[in-house]
């Protein structure tokens, strides 16, 4: 029986590859694909262009829902067993969706990532799977490696969001992506929750998808990024790990501030931890739920955080260099206490 997917693109500003990006989806072999195209402001009449085209539902009254909630809100109109959400600017091959629901049939698998590649270079990846730092930092991992070596499938961390399956049960168990985020960590908060239930995050590196990656498209991004570590952080971590972590979150957090001023953005990092306080409420709330959930505890988990801030794509001042490494060395430490 052919599986049923179903896939989940935003469309947002100015989207030259949205096009082949649909056009791709719909020519998957291997599985019977329809896809949900949510017009999140897209501002080049790409969506417009796309009406009409048989399998695809366009959705969406042209306001920036937010990547979070609006991948939230096109799911509401998909109806296959596997959902898989997109990047507008992604360019899959026609096997990869066939490849992902292989992985994501396993019912101890609760997401399946594909293989991400740089959009100028087929064979150099964007992403391999994401990393997850102690701290609550996510990056994409293997970014501008050879694809050739990250070329055996792997469980990982985190997925990245540019692409990504899950089964039906598991995306509405978690209640796909947890809405407040916005833009940016939601596929950590995702993947994570995944681990906490014993469910496995897998890297599937044949799963193929070419990607127009743009670090810095969004306006706010260190805004939404800096707030959306900690909301991961509180949320996620087990009260234990938070207070053996609490020197080195204050820490953290003295130095990022400093990064701030000196690159532009404290006042982005200010309002984060202005948006922090009064959501706390919410924050209770949403840590209580999340804490609830979880069968796994921290310290079976511990081995997929990263200890190192090794991003390639956004590497850390060579001056903080020593500080990173002594917060990997307090990270060793601490993890005997870990429950």
């Amino acid at each position: 029986m052919t599986p049923r997917v179903s896939a989940v693109v935003l469309s947002y500003q100015d989207e030259p590859w949205l096009e082949r990006c649909i056009h791709a989806l719909l020519a998957s072999e291997g599985v019977e694909i329809d896809v949900v195209l949510v017009d999140n402001g897209c501002t080049d009449g790409a969506v417009e262009r796309l009406s009409g085209t048989p399998g695809l539902t366009v959705v969406g009254e042209g306001e920036n829902l937010g990547f979070s909630p609006g991948c939230n809100f096109g799911a509401t109109f998909t109806k296959g067993d596997y959902l898989v959400m997109a990047n507008g600017d992604l360019v899959v091959e026609p096997d990869a969706l066939a490849r992902l629901v292989e992985v994501a049939s396993d019912p101890t698998v609760g997401i399946a990532g594909g293989s991400i590649r740089l959009n100028d270079d087929v064979e150099t990846l964007n992403s391999a799977g994401n990393d997850i730092h102690f701290l609550g930092f996510s990056w994409v991992g293997g970014f501008g490696e050879p694809a050739a070596t990250h070329a055996i499938d792997q469980d990982v961390a985190g997925a990245m969001a540019a692409l990504v399956m899950l089964r039906r049960d598991v995306w509405e168990s978690l209640d796909g992506y947890e809405p407040h985020y916005f833009a940016f960590h939601e596929d950590a908060d995702m993947s994570w929750r995944c681990w906490q239930r014993g469910l496995r995050v897998h890297y599937v590196p044949d799963a193929i998808g070419r990607h127009r990656y743009e670090f810095g498209r969004v306006g706010n991004k260190m805004y939404l990024v800096e707030r959306n570590r900690l909301i991961f952080m509180l949320t996620c971590w087990d009260s234990r790990t938070l207070v053996l972590l609490a020197p080195l979150i204050v820490a953290t957090e003295v130095a990022m501030a400093l990064i701030g001023a000196r690159s532009g953005w404290l006042s982005e990092k200010i309002h984060g931890w202005g948006w922090l306080f009064s959501h706390r409420k919410w924050l209770r709330e949403r840590r209580r739920a999340v804490q609830s959930e979880r069968t796994v505890g921290d310290k079976e988990l511990a081995a997929l955080m990263s200890d190192r801030l090794d991003a390639k794509n956004f590497p850390i001042p060579e001056s903080l260099s020593f500080l990173d490494a002594a917060a990997a060395g307090y990270w060793h430490f601490v993890r005997r206490f870990l429950r």
